[in-house]
């Protein structure tokens, strides 16, 4: 009995489309290594799927479980140098190949490392100096360097020197100037990237620019409106700040049953008005610590403030004095203890633990976020504690804005997110089998609907490093304004129509292209 020839062809075609894969990849090697100088030349940049080093190196940064058996790269790249990132670039260019990202695998959705099309990562690990010029007040980092690196660096030269930025350590420096960055001292001097200073980055073509050479365009672009729409960004320059010797940290921790909710309620009405030097945030969790045994739910009143407990009691009980904080509650430390606290460290931990790239458990989760412009009221609060109590393992944490955010315009970066927001919200639910994603996916989107009402309008708006693409995605190259709209105008506002002409204006063509980039003008 023979073959059918439906059989045969489709053996014929695969041994086709095998063979031109090889010759692709073949040629792209090639091409990879004619761009570089004979000093350059290394076998440790780039891993193919069959390299003994391509699951550690992929695996490593890869932060959240829902996405660990996605699609994978057909190469990741680890770049040295900028000449590494050059040869990537141009020859993914020649060969139709598309390029993603990564510095330390924190997107909330993994598009830094994961795509819907076949795709090569340029994971940035390796560029990871920091180059702290204490004299001048400023910073190179590199892109791959994670917050950590960069605050161990600072604090081994000043201890009256920091940066304002997140609070994870493990977090790339690289994603989250881009996207915006707060962190524990915004309220006072701005988010990380309103303190850049300058930038380096491979553009489409191959070439390196700095700010002189991108132009301010470009530069603005880059500060919030997400890097990776417009290149590769390997290095920033950072515009320390001061901070005192001595900074002071509180936690006043309440249930529903010990007042809670009048609590809270009081807390959106002054977060946003406290002295810029105080940062109080509220955490909302589950907890069964009650007389009753019963699971309930808790909010955690986390201050630091920028000064002594001297200084802080009186501004707090002027402005808060239902809080009841005392000189018990409060604890003195240096800032980079600071750092350790808000990290989830004991403060008597020696200070490079935060160089650990290694994040202490990965797990599979779900986050999204809202802003606050009005006062949620009890009733709607009351709501919300009965949805949070039906998932143990959900977190809200509330930002409060105010300060040096409500001075800088919502149009000198990106990021608009400044004057008229009282805080925001990150939601974020954890849980630990695939099996349950659905179930937790769903209920995630159940709580988000119920806070419509009481969160902004007109857009909506979000948080871009708090990546959503429940909001919408590109589903192609060519994805118009008007459908890019959908999620862009939610995390930029009026800034997205300048980010669009940017866009198209430096990469007309889209080769930096993902699931929520920028779109170019059709």
């Amino acid at each position: 009995m023979g073959i059918p020839k439906s059989a045969v062809m489709l053996i014929l075609f695969l041994s086709l489309f095998i063979s031109v894969c090889s010759s692709t990849s073949q040629t792209f090697l090639q091409c990879f290594s004619s761009h570089l100088s004979p000093s350059n030349i290394t076998s440790d940049v780039m891993f193919g799927q069959n390299s003994s080093q391509y699951s550690f190196i992929l695996l490593s940064s890869i932060r959240n479980l829902r996405f660990l058996n996605a699609s994978k790269p057909q190469y990741i790249v680890t770049p040295f140098c900028e000449a590494h990132i050059q040869a990537t670039v141009i020859c993914s260019k020649e060969h139709h190949m598309h390029v993603i990202v990564r510095s330390a695998g924190h997107d909330f959705e993994g598009l830094s490392y994961i795509s819907d099309v076949p795709f090569i990562i340029i994971d940035l690990f390796q560029i990871r100096s920091v180059t702290v010029d204490i004299n001048d007040e400023y910073a190179w980092v590199g892109a791959g360097a994670t917050l950590g690196e960069l605050y161990y660096s600072i604090s081994s030269l000043s201890n009256v020197h920091g940066f304002p930025a997140g609070s994870c350590p493990t977090v790339g420096v690289g994603g989250h100037v881009s996207g915006g960055g707060f962190g524990t001292i915004f309220r006072k001097y701005g988010l990380a990237s309103d303190n850049v200073i300058d930038a380096k980055m491979v553009d489409v073509n191959g070439k390196i620019l700095d700010r002189r050479s991108m132009g301010e365009d470009v530069f603005w672009a880059i500060r919030g409106g997400g890097g990776a729409s417009f290149g590769v960004i390997f290095s920033w320059k950072l515009r320390l700040v001061r901070v005192p010797s001595t900074v002071t940290v509180f936690k006043i921790v309440k249930t529903l049953e010990q007042g809670a909710t009048k609590l809270l309620h009081k807390w959106q009405t002054i977060a946003d008005k406290l002295h810029r030097d105080i940062f109080l945030h509220a955490v909302m969790e589950v907890t069964g610590a009650n007389p009753t045994g019963n699971i309930t739910v808790q909010v955690s009143f986390d201050c630091l403030f920028l000064g002594t407990a001297e200084r802080l009691i009186p501004l707090i009980r002027h402005s808060f004095p239902e809080l009841g904080v005392a000189r018990e509650n409060c604890t003195e430390m240096s800032w980079i203890q600071s750092v350790l606290y808000f990290a989830g460290y004991s403060i008597t931990e020696p200070v490079d633990v935060l160089v650990n790239r290694t994040m202490q458990s990965t797990q599979f989760f779900k986050a999204k976020s809202d802003f606050v412009q009005e006062a949620i009221p009890e009733t709607g609060l009351e709501g919300l504690y009965k949805m949070v109590v039906e998932e143990e393992r959900s977190i809200l944490i509330l930002t409060p804005y105010g300060g040096r955010m409500s001075e800088i315009r919502s149009s000198e970066t990106p990021f608009p997110h400044r004057s008229g927001n009282l805080y925001g919200i990150q939601y974020i639910l954890y849980w630990e089998a695939a099996e349950e994603t659905e179930k937790y996916m769903g209920w995630m989107r159940r709580l988000y609907k119920y806070m419509e009402p009481y969160v902004s309008k007109s857009p909506r708006a979000a948080y871009l490093n708090y990546r959503d693409v429940d909001l919408g995605k590109n589903s192609k190259r060519n994805t118009s304004y008007g459908e890019a709209s959908v999620w862009g105008l939610k995390y930029f506002k009026n800034n997205f129509k300048r980010l669009e002409r940017v866009k198209t204006s430096t990469d007309p063509q889209n080769f930096f292209w993902n699931e929520q980039s920028i779109p170019t003008l059709q």
